[in-house]
């Protein structure tokens, strides 16, 4: 094939050499020979602009100072002085592709030579991406030479391949490596992605056609840098002069590698791309984005940071987490919370989309951290709207997703408001199952979303709801205690086998069992008071001492039994006393009078009921999402059940008889 015809097959020139590693490597790890050299052959071909000499002269020249300090200055001499443009990296050895090619016996330490005569920004990317023991392994199967030969014939250079299609390429193969193995910690399927960007966009279409807008997007879960390489293209799309700069952070090293040397690649500052765990460490301390993506890890646990997060979170809206925190099973709400701390509050103010399991809805009782987070969400009116995907739409989980969208300068007919959009039924099932995708977004599904999304109005799968509507006042309900006693074979039994009974010693055991003995095991007493009041004469008829209040709790709680029909039992002060058994709560909707709901929903039904006043406060928030879309359907009749099972036992005995017959 000749890959540098009029319409290559760039990506099927690629992954027949990715087929030539079988045997040497597993499919599933590909990838760590592949990528890593198609980010080294890109660079290898962009070298082809650089005076080698020139820059070495000048590197030669900086040896007073070393790293990062000496490229930079490298680079701004050759800016400069020496007029050599747009230079981000830079390379001072005697090596290529093709000249590593003249020295079969030594390629393994020629080529490791060639990756340290690049500037620090590659050797960190190749570095992450821990090639060295790769070329080791290569060159041990006798591998390395073929492969270096076959990327050789490749022509990577800006000429032939555009920095947006060159991304193209490289996101395809990413997909391809990874689909079939833990594919959703690398890769958003591109129709999703599309979707994020219609809603991030979303009443900011003008905003971004502004002649020379400068424009900033940061996605601090990046991945390999395929939301924020679409986050460009749909920009750049709309148009052409913007300035954009793209911002990440990656927890993961051949991931960071990846979307660092993607960023450098294309063009872009790779220091905007920085490693580390988005949790406990705040790479962007202090720094505000205008648009703001992310697909971060569900149900990610956070108990290894969790003293530095709740040491953040005490700085209250200082820090980035005052709203709260979750639980340390989930932090998909942390996630959520670092982007709102990175909004931008101007005019123009910011917007998020960022997808999230079901978890985030409605995990959490009133009071927890997961409800006082959505409380602040949503009384910040911060919420704009929810999109319901559809099942099997990723490549590691058939689980149900949710786009979130954001943002701190709602539009006026929003103010106060939130749409939840049921696009589970929008998808094409695939002809071929990728891992657990099975359903993808057609481009008229996207327009279709996004039309039911901009027009703002209810329907069977577009709801409005204003803020409120999703908080509620969870009270505590108490009924009165009502007990009566009896002393039967039964309760005896019982007492014998208590706690309190068998610290006793025999005599006081003995004297405690004459006391019971006197009650008539006929008589039922309906009043605590009067069950007490024998009780006492009987102790005092027997004078016995030891039986003091705690025993006499005990005894209480043995023999009374709860009925209805019983005296209610009071305190000391004359106060009724609660049945913990008949607690109950009501989750009051914010919207309603508590005492008016009270009486309607509570009272009608239990007319002895109250509310502990000391629960009014404690109120929560979910957005039960399923709940407003659910359709009750109508069951079956017995009738057409019975007529159907008996149609199908004709044709199976019919069957049965022609098999035979």
């Amino acid at each position: 094939m000749d890959i540098n015809s009029q319409n290559p097959n760039y990506v099927g020139f690629l992954w027949n050499i990715a087929e030539s590693l079988r045997g040497t490597y597993k499919a599933e790890d590909y990838g760590k020979v592949m990528l890593p050299l198609i980010v080294l052959r890109r660079f290898d071909c962009l070298l082809d602009e650089y005076d080698r000499e020139i820059i070495k002269k000048i590197y030669k020249e900086t040896d007073y100072v070393s790293g990062l300090e000496r490229d930079i200055m490298v680079i701004a001499e050759l800016e400069e002085v020496h007029k050599m443009k747009n230079i981000s990296f830079f390379n001072i050895s005697d090596y290529d592709f093709k000249s590593l090619l003249d020295d079969s016996e030594n390629i393994a330490e020629n080529l490791k030579n060639y990756i340290n005569g690049f500037s620090e920004n590659v050797k960190n990317i190749m570095k992450n991406f821990k090639f060295s023991s790769q070329i080791d392994h290569l060159n041990k199967k006798n591998k390395l030479y073929s492969i270096i030969q076959k990327f050789a014939e490749v022509d990577f250079h800006i000429d032939k391949i555009p920095n947006e299609r060159m991304g193209q390429i490289y996101e395809e193969l990413i997909r391809r490596f990874y689909e079939n193995t833990d594919a959703g910690e690398h890769y958003t399927p591109r129709e999703v992605v599309e979707l994020c960007m219609e809603m991030l966009f979303y009443t900011k279409e003008e905003f971004i056609k502004e002649n020379g807008k400068y424009i900033d997007i940061a996605d601090f879960c990046a991945g390999t840098g395929g939301m924020l390489s679409e986050a460009r293209r749909y920009i750049e799309s709309k148009n052409k002069n913007a300035e954009i700069q793209l911002y990440g952070q990656e927890l993961m090293d051949e991931s960071f590698a990846i979307c660092q040397a993607d960023m450098i690649m294309k063009g872009e500052n790779p220091e905007n791309i920085r490693l580390g765990n988005t949790l406990s460490e705040d790479r962007f301390k202090g720094e505000k984005f205008r648009f703001l993506i992310s697909n971060p890890p569900y149900g990610v646990t956070w108990k290894d940071e969790e003293h530095i997060i709740k040491m953040e979170s005490e700085l209250g809206f200082d820090g980035r987490f005052g709203a709260g925190t979750p639980r340390t099973t989930d932090g998909s709400l942390l996630f959520l919370q670092n982007m709102i701390s990175k909004m931008k509050d101007d005019n123009d103010g910011s917007r998020i989309a960022i997808i999230l399991n079901g978890s985030p809805l409605f995990t959490g009782d009133a009071g927890s951290g997961e409800s006082n987070i959505r409380k602040w969400i949503i009384e910040s009116d911060l919420l704009e709207g929810i999109i319901a995907l559809p099942t099997d739409m990723f490549y590691n989980t058939g689980i149900s997703t949710y786009i979130w969208v954001l943002t701190n300068k709602k539009i006026s007919k929003r103010k106060g408001k939130i749409q939840l959009i049921d696009a589970t039924k929008f998808y094409d099932p695939m002809k071929k199952s990728l891992g657990s995708k099975r359903k993808e977004l057609s481009t008229s599904h996207i327009k279709d979303i996004k039309d039911i999304y901009s027009k703002f109005e209810e329907s069977d799968v577009s709801k409005i709801f204003d803020n409120k509507d999703f908080g509620f006042v969870k009270v505590t309900i108490e009924r009165p205690l009502r007990l009566k006693f009896q002393i039967t074979d039964e309760v005896i039994e019982n007492i014998k086998k208590a706690p309190f009974y068998k610290k006793l010693n025999k005599d006081q055991q003995e004297q405690l069992n004459s006391v019971v003995n006197l009650f008539d095991k006929i008589k039922v007493y309906m009043s605590r008071n009067e069950f007490l009041e024998d009780l006492n004469s009987k102790i005092k008829l027997k004078n016995i001492n030891f039986i003091k209040t705690s025993q006499i709790k005990n005894l209480i709680s043995i023999i009374g039994v709860q009925d209805n029909e019983a005296e209610i039992c009071r305190d000391s002060k004359g106060n009724i006393e609660a049945d913990s058994s008949l607690r109950d709560y009501e989750f009051i909707p914010l919207k309603e009078n508590i005492k008016e709901y009270f009486k309607r929903e509570v009272c009608s039904h239990i007319e002895d009921a109250w509310i502990d006043e000391g629960t009014l406060d404690k109120v929560g928030y979910e957005i039960p999402f399923t709940k407003y879309f659910y359709k009750h359907e109508e069951l079956r009749s017995f009738t057409d059940i019975i007529s159907e099972i008996e149609e199908l036992e004709k044709i199976i005995t019919s069957e049965i008889y022609n098999i035979f017959n």
